[in-house]
């Protein structure tokens, strides 16, 4: 923390009224300070890497890049700024794929007026903040485990090949693509190819409902 007393924080949600709770939230407390307010997973990216911030708080579901693609991105590219998933769905699926991206926490927003300051402060100290139902979920997962050889599903795309198919979902061009995750646009035609290949599929209206499937995108 660029202070000792105080955990700087930014806020990532793309519904303003929500941000501008959970700034209400956070800014009761002395020790904790919201510095950076996004409204989508890429703009959260790029203001973390630029802004003096300790804890990146994102929305799972945003445009561009979810919260989950962004705490990847964050944790890839500036591992010293923790995150925290806030999602509105009790959902298994979003709790494990934020764990795997870096995230040290899951807080639903239904209880983030009790539950937000007490998963912040536990993330500054290294602790993992776990709700609940997501803890009873971690612990039937490992029993299924231990009983069974059988293991989920692997998604069969890598976090790159999920960024571009949550933009084709939300009807960007691939010139369009290649700006927001700065990559040639060929790069994106490649990366499009090799998707539709890997999960035999043969156009956007296909992965679309792929991405919405995979909770990429909101239906």
């Amino acid at each position: 923390m660029t202070e000792a007393s105080t955990t700087r924080i930014l806020l990532a949600d793309d519904h303003a009224l929500v941000r501008h709770g959970l700034h209400l939230i956070l800014e009761r407390q002395p020790d904790l300070s919201v510095v950076a307010e996004a409204s989508d997973g890429a703009e959260a990216v790029e203001l973390t890497l630029r802004e003096d911030v300790d804890l990146a708080v994102l929305d799972v579901t945003m445009p561009r890049m979810t919260g989950i693609q962004a705490a990847r991105e964050i944790s890839n590219r500036r591992p010293a700024v923790k995150t925290l998933i806030l999602s509105m769905h009790d959902n298994e699926q979003y709790f494990f794929e934020a764990l795997k991206a870096g995230a040290s926490g899951y807080v639903l927003k239904s209880v983030a007026d009790r539950e937000l300051v007490e998963a912040v402060r536990a993330t500054m100290r290294g602790e993992p903040f776990i709700h609940s139902g997501a803890l009873k979920a971690l612990i039937r997962r490992q029993l299924e485990r231990t009983e069974s050889r059988d293991q989920p599903a692997a998604d069969p795309l890598t976090p790159r090949e999920s960024e571009v198919v949550k933009l084709v979902a939300e009807g960007y061009t691939s010139k369009e693509i290649g700006a927001v995750l700065h990559i040639a646009e060929k790069t994106v035609e490649r990366h499009r190819e090799n998707i539709l290949a890997k999960l035999g599929m043969r156009d956007r209206v296909e992965l679309t409902r792929y991405a919405i499937r995979r909770g990429l995108v909101e239906p």
